[in-house]
């Protein structure tokens, strides 16, 4: 039902094989920069012993740990792995966590810029696994706002980059990268270079409103980000999208259901909403952690390219 379902969708919106092939062979034409917060997802695999003798909690044995880049980082490189050109700016501590995300952009060849703050380390989030089970997270980070120093330095790349982008992604998790002195600068080039902007908000452990940002091409919250945004647990999910639509003034609007799916608003040339539910294909998917970022990486780069 479900690959009926998202067939008859494609169907609705004339999306063709062909018409996605000939896009596809477009993404090596666009250049896009990501900005927002690093993060380093460290996962621990560890086997179960049992329960302590001295507390009620489970006690394990670590056997490996492997380091993956996360956050706005891992948008770049999906990016970048789908062939279009990609630039990263963000804020990274002063520590060895740092030199691991630059070390891995280089490998992919993500054009980087990292702004060490001596203030804060490099966001990690250490999970511990046990047989594909999470147990639990641990995470080391700083929620307060950058410098202005910082934010200078922030402005004055993106000065120099917003002539020659396509479009500028922001990938904010709300660890202090994304001010509201950065956002104005951006909504100003904006205006001038005509770029395209893409925005997601992720709320996890830590509470941001989707809202605050206006006028962007593409805006992809989540139903739960949606709702903490506009304060509202009651009204439809219809209703719940057209307001956030409203508010913003964003052209498009993806509204993420997780292993449901998607749902797809764009506006017409006479300013109405077009919109279109595309279900997920996989009926029970095995873990959809980082799903918003590959999506927020393909609808940009997509986009982008035309």
């Amino acid at each position: 039902k479900k690959i009926r379902d998202f067939q008859n969708a494609c169907k609705r919106q004339s999306i063709s094989l062909q018409f996605l092939d000939e896009s596809i062979k477009k993404w090596n034409q666009s250049e896009l920069l990501v900005l927002g917060d690093t993060i380093i997802d460290q996962y621990s695999a560890c086997e179960a012993l049992g329960l302590s003798a001295e507390a009620p909690v489970v006690v394990v044995k670590e056997l490996e740990q492997k380091n993956f880049i996360g956050g706005a980082a891992i948008v770049a490189s999906h990016i970048k792995s789908l062939g279009a050109k990609c630039n990263f700016i963000s804020v990274v501590g002063k520590d060895n966590n740092s030199n691991i995300v630059k070390q891995e952009l280089d490998k992919l060849g993500i054009n980087s810029y990292l702004i060490e703050d001596e203030s804060r380390p490099t966001t990690l989030k250490k999970r511990y696994v046990v047989e594909n089970q999470k147990l639990f997270r641990v995470s080391r980070l700083e929620e307060k706002l950058v410098s202005n120093d910082i934010e200078d330095k922030i402005i004055e790349l993106l000065e120099n980059f917003a002539p020659k982008i396509n479009g500028i992604v922001i990938s904010d998790f709300v660890y202090g990268v994304i001010t509201e002195k950065i956002l104005n600068k951006i909504y100003k080039l904006k205006k001038i270079y005509k770029f395209k902007l893409f925005g997601d908000i992720q709320c996890s452990s830590q509470i941001g409103f989707v809202t605050k940002f206006r006028n962007f091409t593409l805006l992809c919250p989540n139903e739960r980000e949606a709702r903490i945004a506009m304060q509202d647990n009651e009204i439809g999910l219809e209703l719940l999208s057209q307001n956030i639509l409203t508010i913003t003034n964003s052209e498009r609007l993806i509204m993420k259901l997780g292993s449901e799916g998607f749902l797809a608003y764009d506006r017409k040339s006479d300013n109405s909403l077009l919109s279109q539910p595309f279900p997920a294909l996989s009926a029970n998917p095995l873990d959809v952690t980082g799903a918003g970022d590959s999506l927020l990486a393909v609808m940009a780069t997509g986009i982008s390219s035309g």
